[in-house]
C-alpha cells in the first residue's frame, strides 16, 4: 500500500473501532479490568477478620506477631498487544485477510484503552521479533500502532509465538494484560514453556483468527498447485479428492485439542475471531463474560 492507502486505511479503523468503543464496549473492559492494576503501600499487624491469604509471612516469622501487606489499587493499567505477522496471516478467502482481522482486532483493544487512560504497547513478531513499541498513552501513540499494523512488511515468514512471549517477559516487568492475536499455527508452540510462564505473570488472553476455508474446502474436480506461505514447499491439492477433508477434519481436531489442553489448565479463554463474520462480537462477548464472573 501506498502512503495515501495506509492512512486511508487508518482513518477507517479509527473512525469504526472509536465508534464501537465509545457505544458498546468500554464499559465491559472498565468492569473487567477494574482493580487489577495495584501496588504495595505497607505492612501493618493483623486484625481479626483481615485476610489470612494477605498475611506477609517473612514479617510475621521477624517479630512474632502476625502482619498483614496492604496493596493500593492503581486504576491505570498497560495493555500490550502481541501480533502474530508470519506469512500465513496473508490468507484470506472472504472480505479481508487474517491479517487484516488481526488489525481491526487489535484496534478495538488499544482503542478501549486510550478510552480508560491506560498505557498500549504492540509487538510484531514472525518467527522473529519484528517490531517492540513500548506501551504510552495518548490517541496519537495508538494511531501509531495502528499504522504499523496496518503497513509493517514483516522480515520472516515462519512463527515463534514462544519467542513473542518470551520476549515480553523480559521486558515487561510489571503485571500486564497481553492480547495475543494469532492463527497459532505454530508447531513449536504447544510443546513451549512460555506459555504457562506468561499466564502466571500477565492476564494472558489468547486470540485465535480463522478463515472458513482453512476447515472447509469445497469439493470440485479441480486440482491447484498450491505453495505453504511459511515454509514455501509446493505441491498439488486436487479438491475433487473424497477423504480432503476428512484429513482437513482430523488436523483441526489434533489442533484444537491441544491448544485447549494449553489453555484450559492456564485458565485463559480463547476468543476465537472468523474473517467471514463480525470481529467485534466475540470480543464483546468476552468482556460480558468476564465482567459477570468478577461481579460474582
Amino acid at each position: 500500500m501506498d502512503t495515501a492507502e495506509i492512512l486511508k486505511k487508518v482513518r477507517q479503523i479509527e473512525i469504526q473501532t472509536d465508534r464501537l468503543v465509545s457505544e458498546t464496549f468500554a464499559g465491559d473492559y472498565l468492569s473487567t479490568f477494574k482493580g487489577q492494576g495495584i501496588e504495595f503501600a505497607e505492612v501493618r499487624e493483623y486484625i481479626p477478620g483481615d485476610d489470612v491469604r494477605s498475611i506477609d509471612w517473612n514479617v510475621t516469622a521477624r517479630t512474632g506477631v502476625p502482619y498483614i501487606k496492604k496493596f493500593n489499587e492503581t486504576r491505570e493499567l498497560t495493555v500490550m498487544i502481541a501480533c502474530d505477522v508470519s506469512a500465513s496471516g496473508q490468507f484470506g478467502s472472504r472480505s479481508k485477510l487474517k491479517q487484516e482481522a488481526a488489525a481491526e482486532l487489535a484496534a478495538l483493544f488499544a482503542f478501549a484503552a486510550l478510552q480508560n487512560s491506560d498505557k498500549v504497547g504492540l509487538l510484531l513478531f514472525s518467527d522473529q521479533v519484528e517490531l517492540y513499541v513500548p506501551p504510552k498513552k495518548g490517541k496519537k501513540h495508538v494511531l501509531r500502532l495502528i499504522r504499523e499494523l496496518v503497513a509493517f512488511e514483516p522480515q520472516h515468514k515462519l512463527t515463534d509465538i514462544g519467542l513473542s512471549l518470551t520476549t515480553l517477559l523480559k521486558v515487561l516487568k510489571h503485571k500486564s494484560i497481553v492480547v495475543l492475536v494469532s492463527d497459532f499455527l505454530d508447531e513449536t508452540f504447544r510443546f513451549s514453556k512460555p506459555y504457562q510462564l506468561a499466564a502466571k505473570k500477565f492476564d494472558l488472553i489468547p486470540v485465535r483468527i480463522q478463515d472458513p476455508l482453512e476447515r472447509r474446502l469445497p469439493r470440485v474436480p479441480v486440482c491447484l498447485e498450491i505453495t505453504d506461505p511459511e515454509t514455501e514447499i509446493s505441491g498439488e491439492l486436487c479438491l475433487s479428492d473424497a477423504q480432503l477433508n476428512q484429513q482437513l477434519d482430523h488436523f483441526w481436531k489434533l489442533q484444537d485439542h491441544a491448544l485447549n489442553a494449553l489453555f484450559a489448565p492456564c485458565k485463559t479463554e480463547p476468543i476465537l475471531i472468523d474473517t467471514d463474520k463480525n470481529i467485534a462480537d466475540p470480543v464483546i462477548a468476552f468482556f460480558k463474560r468476564r465482567a459477570k464472573k468478577i461481579r460474582k
